[in-house]
């Protein structure tokens, strides 16, 4: 499992990817050991997943009839529709390299995108417990979201640029794969699941 120096060390060459610095690849592993590493990312977000589901099992008891119980196996199902969410659209973004031709391209993508995870998980969480904290800002806070959600999107949008060039076409059906399947799929699996907010 990478040290928190080394995941430290692969966030600040994200963050110059973000800023537009090429240089920030180097930053990376982007070999086959370190795309398979890039996977220690989901294990690095678990203290920030519990803490976002356990504002998914307040929100869902919440507009559950009283008596509803969400236990452990609530906690499974989120962790369930998580790796699922995590993995599905990688496998998507293999089989859109292999039908554009940039299989090459494809570990670099997969390890930027993992330990972007990271970041982000973690600054959900603090919205979520500053949702706890204080509720009366709700509107504010749903206004912090959207804005880390266009940020994710932006810096998705700049990693595929500076690994696969300023080609459109590429940008844009990486971006859709790598970010609406997820969406849809999440939504689709706490359904299923029973254990959807809404």
């Amino acid at each position: 499992m990478p040290s928190f120096p080394e995941v430290k060390f692969y966030i600040s060459g994200l963050w110059l990817l973000f800023k537009g610095d090429p240089q920030g690849l180097k930053r990376l592993d982007l070999t086959d050991r370190g795309m398979m590493r890039s996977f220690w990312a989901f294990v690095w977000c678990l203290p920030a997943m519990f803490v976002y589901w356990t504002g998914v099992r307040y929100a869902f008891l919440s507009a559950s009839a009283p008596g509803t119980k969400a236990g452990v196996a609530f906690y499974l199902r989120l962790f369930m529709v998580e790796a699922i969410n995590w993995v599905l659209p990688l496998v998507l973004l293999g089989i859109l390299c292999l039908l554009l031709k940039t299989e090459r391209k494809f570990t670099a993508i997969v390890v930027a995108t993992n330990w972007l995870s990271v970041p982000i998980s973690y600054a959900y969480a603090v919205l979520t417990l500053l949702l706890f904290l204080a509720p009366f800002a709700a509107g504010f806070i749903a206004l912090v979201q959207l804005a880390l959600l266009i940020a994710t999107i932006f810096a998705i949008s700049r990693f595929v640029r500076q690994i696969c060039g300023q080609e459109p076409l590429v940008v844009a059906t990486t971006l859709l794969v790598l970010l609406v399947p997820g969406l849809i799929i999440a939504d689709l699996l706490q359904s299923y699941l029973g254990v959807s907010p809404y």
